[in-house]
């Protein structure tokens, strides 16, 4: 399986292009921020077509080059419905106190092709598939994508940004939850066997087994006790 990432734009959100191998179709993930030109590079560079955007959730930063993406290869974008109206008004999505100057150089708006992701959903594409986990606490429609173990390498988890190298999402943005995050990494990442390797939103991969036992957060939650205040990590 090839994995391609690249951290993209002013909050260096990972972006993931995912194929069974060069010269086959592929899956995008979150194209962010000033990301469509990666993008296209990594497309060339391995010979891919893709078939699919799929988000893990819809802040601005993991969304803002979905129209153009998804535009020049006539693909469409996968999102939960609770963040879907993020790609059109972002600046719900992070407060109105943002304003305009942040915003007012992004082309934001939907593709002509959406799709929703449901929790416990299982996407084929490109030859792959995806097991898709409902994981608010960073936003309403956080999910997580994982795929399964193979001959070759371990599960893979991309994790968005619900779980980072030592540190987990931010939860003070509107429709964030510390009550929800823990939730979601008790549900979602605890059942994960230790080898799997988490690529997440933002920052360096990591494995479960690794975060098990360092990251605080999942190390309280194991413990069944609650969390401090969240990082503020991710948009």
């Amino acid at each position: 399986m090839l994995i391609a990432g690249f951290p993209a734009g002013a909050w260096g959100t990972n972006c993931y292009l995912v194929a069974p191998a060069a010269g086959e179709e592929c899956v995008i993930i979150d194209p962010g921020h000033q990301a469509a030109p990666g993008v296209e590079e990594a497309l060339k560079k391995h010979r891919l077509k893709p078939v699919a955007v799929v988000l893990t959730h819809g802040h601005i930063d993991h969304v803002a080059s979905v129209v153009p993406v998804c535009g020049a290869h006539d693909v469409p974008a996968w999102i939960h419905p609770d963040d879907r109206y993020m790609m059109s008004d972002p600046e719900k999505a992070l407060g109105r106190s943002i304003g305009m100057p942040l915003m007012g150089e992004l082309t934001v708006g939907e593709p002509d092709d959406v799709r929703e992701l449901t929790d416990g959903a299982e996407l084929e594409l490109a030859g792959l598939r995806f097991s898709v986990a409902h994981a608010p606490g960073h936003t309403k429609g956080s999910v997580t994508f994982r795929m399964p173990e193979t001959a070759d390498i371990p599960q893979v988890f991309f994790s968005g940004d619900l779980l980072f190298a030592g540190s987990i999402g931010r939860t003070d943005l509107p429709g964030g939850s510390m009550e929800d995050m823990l939730a979601s990494l008790a549900r979602v990442c605890l059942p994960l066997d230790d080898s799997t390797v988490v690529l997440s939103g933002h920052g360096p991969q990591t494995t479960i087994g690794q975060e098990r036992a360092t990251n605080p957060y999942l190390r309280q939650v194991a413990a069944g006790q609650g969390a401090g205040a969240a990082p503020r990590r991710g948009m």
